[in-house]
């Protein structure tokens, strides 16, 4: 049996959580993924995987050769792409993983330039502002906003990303304006609920950190959704300022509280761990880089 297709089942049985998943991966029957991966432990002589009717799990053996498995494969990888290279010719698929909001608004005219550019490419994009998984989901380049929870992740940042808080001249004429961020829990707020509410309604004053306890009605996992409900003077809306600018410059939402400093944050081009990224996902990110230029949004 070839010892690079062992290599390779026992990996993707490690990264996509099973047997069956890695079968679908590989593009073969979970039959044969685990015959593959029986053969590998046959001729090692030692267990990698520890099987039970439900799941499967390293054992120390299987921990250690899963970190040597991935830097072969990674240098083969590598080996190829560095030939493939010298083509000079960008082709394939990019799987590309977007935030919803921004990735409308913010994103459509660097990737159409891309496209333009690169005629060869063919992009799948995924537009959601959950936080997937790039190794289990398969994405070549993600793009997140904020903070990176996965130390693993590869980054790369392409520019600032500034919130502002806002209501509709409706709503502060019911209930009035808040003069500080003490005064929120007294007001109807629209919560995004893919970050912890606590990170939403952050402030600085005076170098002290203000983060009131909020109490809600409505939340939701996109923003533009909950700039829309602000607009019809449903309650106060947080959010980057990209997506609220227009809405605030066309007098549909005022901008408050903008005596109080809220953190900026990072928008990140990020790949996944374990991975060489080939030349076609480099062009696109490099071709980000240069648009945005670390410039504010």
């Amino acid at each position: 049996m070839n010892r690079l297709e062992e290599l390779e089942a026992f990996v993707a049985v490690v990264d996509f959580h099973g047997f069956g998943n890695a079968g679908e991966k590989l593009g073969i029957a979970k039959s044969m993924v685990s015959r593959r991966v029986s053969e590998l432990e046959r001729r090692l002589g030692v267990q990698l995987l520890q099987r039970t009717t439900r799941r499967q799990s390293l054992t120390e053996a299987g921990r250690e050769f899963h970190q040597r498995a991935l830097q072969i494969l990674a240098d083969l990888n590598e080996a190829e792409q560095v030939v493939a290279d010298t083509q000079c010719r960008v082709a394939g698929k990019i799987r590309l993983a977007l935030p919803l909001g921004l990735g409308a608004s913010e994103l459509a005219e660097p990737i159409s330039q891309f496209m333009d550019d690169n005629p060869e490419i063919v992009i799948e994009v995924d537009l959601n502002d959950r936080q997937i998984d790039l190794v289990e989901e398969n994405i070549d380049l993600a793009i997140r906003v904020g903070d990176l929870e996965d130390s693993s992740l590869i980054a790369r940042k392409l520019a600032s990303v500034h919130f502002a808080i806002c209501a509709s001249p409706a709503y502060l004429a019911r209930f009035g304006e808040p003069q500080h961020p003490a005064e929120l829990p007294a007001h109807e707020v629209l919560v995004y609920s893919n970050v912890a509410v606590g990170r939403q309604w952050f402030y600085q004053q005076d170098g002290k950190r203000v983060s009131p306890r909020m109490k809600y009605r409505l939340s939701a996992n996109n923003g533009e959704f909950l700039a829309a409900v602000a607009r019809h003077g449903q309650g106060i809306v947080s959010g980057p300022l990209a997506f609220l600018q227009d809405a605030i410059e066309r007098g549909e939402l005022v901008q408050i509280l903008t005596g109080f400093t809220r953190q900026v944050t990072g928008m990140y081009a990020v790949y996944p761990p374990g991975r060489l990224v080939s030349q076609r996902v480099r062009v696109l990110s490099d071709t980000l880089y240069a648009h945005f230029r670390e410039r504010s949004i």
